[in-house]
């Protein structure tokens, strides 16, 4: 194709933003696992961030950009976009072009985030080829990048849209400032059981920080004093009468299941860290005041033995804005989640329908639930068959009768095993309660 016909082609659908060039992607050799004579590209962008782009043999005109997961802390490695790639192995398979980024840094920027995906579309457009449609896809944090991306380039009365629609897998989407207020009751839970993050003879802080900014803990501490503490990485029968109490108690209060606990604990650590150092000016956007936790032997001693923390309300503004999504998305929004997700709750969709409606575009979203527990990565058939509903349905236009159902995409998908194997799980007339009814209710500032 062109370059020229290209960087037309972006100019005018990008106006004053395409005015950055940027370099040429070069060909590299595929991940394992593309399709026969998949062309694979991949390059760092003006801002620094690393992506891999993949073009199957016989292209359907579809671009699926793709926001990972995470977020990655420290400096972006391009090795990640070729894990995702590998991952997402099978949109191209179904004959879509795939380009994923690394963002430019590390940590908990969803903005910033979602300026990079954008910025990887104009590249895609610039030198690799004109899509017929763009799908946007944001995977567990990165749904929310997605989604805040979808409100800034594909906003209700856009002129040209930057996206013609978006699909959300398992995603964290109640907001910064909603979605890790459990972490923050794991680690005063855990603190008040344990007693070793911080230990007595080190440093004391509030955990909402994460870690202190001088804090040379590594994540293999961390996992010594949860095992000590919690024989997480004891056989059940090997842990003493103290550890498997301790650990019953954490999971009974923070209904979280043993497997996740050391992620999640992980997170409340370095990813705290970040959002207060970095996002926050050491102010902390998350509270317990009146949260009131339930399912130990002797809740009334738990409570009296937690320690409690106010939000700070210029924090929870600034975090808000970057990470909260406001629900202002013009274009058609197809969540799918599994239901037993023991990273991203499957209630925080209802939190961002709830976030949909309150911004008049409820209509332009439908969600659909999966019987899966695993969070990273559902089955081969689904994903095909959501982007078949969506792309259907932003082809239509405003047309209703294309609105896909649940049933419909369930439907779809079971047709697909043939050509994908199996994995259909869709539950069509699955409703998610209430966030509140998942993690504990507190004080707002």
């Amino acid at each position: 194709m062109a370059v020229a016909l290209s960087l037309l082609t972006a100019c005018s659908h990008l106006g004053k933003e395409g005015a950055t060039q940027e370099q040429a992607p070069l060909p590299q050799t595929c991940p394992a696992g593309l399709p026969p004579e998949t062309r694979c590209l991949s390059g760092q962008d003006s801002a620094g961030a690393f992506y891999w782009i993949a073009m199957p043999k016989v292209w359907s005109g579809v671009l699926v950009l793709h926001a990972h997961g995470g977020p990655e802390l420290g400096p972006p490695k391009p090795e990640r976009s070729a894990e995702d790639l590998k991952r997402w192995a099978i949109m191209v398979r179904a004959g879509h072009a795939w380009a994923g980024s690394t963002f430019r840094q590390g940590g908990v920027a969803v903005r910033a985030a979602a300026e990079d995906t954008e910025r990887l579309r104009r590249l895609f457009v610039q030198h690799v080829a004109q899509p017929k449609t763009t799908v946007l896809h944001g995977q567990s944090w990165g749904a929310s990048v997605a989604a805040k991306a979808a409100e800034m380039y594909a906003a209700p009365g856009a002129a040209k849209p930057a996206f013609d629609a978006v699909l959300l897998s398992n995603g964290v989407l109640g907001g910064g400032t909603r979605s890790y207020d459990f972490r923050l009751d794991l680690r005063v839970v855990y603190q008040a059981l344990c007693a070793n993050h911080p230990k007595p003879d080190e440093p004391q802080y509030p955990l909402w920080m994460g870690l202190p900014p001088d804090s040379t803990l590594s994540r293999a501490d961390l996992a010594e004093r949860a095992d000590a503490c919690l024989g997480l990485r004891q056989a059940a029968e090997r842990r003493t009468p103290a550890q498997r109490q301790r650990l019953k108690t954490l999971l009974d209060v923070n209904r979280i299941p043993e497997s996740s606990v050391q992620g999640h604990l992980n997170w409340a650590t370095w990813h705290f860290q970040d959002v207060v150092q970095k996002r926050t000016g050491g102010l902390s956007p998350w509270g317990n005041v009146g949260a009131v936790y339930t399912g130990s032997d002797d809740d009334r001693a738990l409570n009296a033995s937690v320690a409690r923390y106010p939000a700070d309300p210029q924090a929870v503004r600034q975090f808000g804005l970057d990470s909260d999504p406001d629900g202002r998305i013009g274009v058609p929004v197809l969540t799918i989640h599994g239901v037993h997700d023991p990273i991203a709750f499957v209630e925080l969709e209802s939190q961002f329908r709830k976030t949909m409606n309150q911004a008049g575009q409820g209509a332009r979203l439908v969600q659909v639930f999966s019987d899966d527990k695993d969070h990273s990565y559902l089955s081969d058939p689904i994903y095909p068959a959501l982007l078949e509903a969506l792309l259907a349905w932003a082809q239509a236009g405003a047309e209703a009768e294309m609105k896909p159902s649940p049933a419909a995409v369930a439907e779809r998908c079971k047709r697909l095993e043939s050509q994908f194997g199996p994995g259909c799980r869709v539950l069509p007339d699955y409703r998610p309660a209430e966030l509140e009814t998942r993690v504990v209710k507190r004080q707002r500032p």
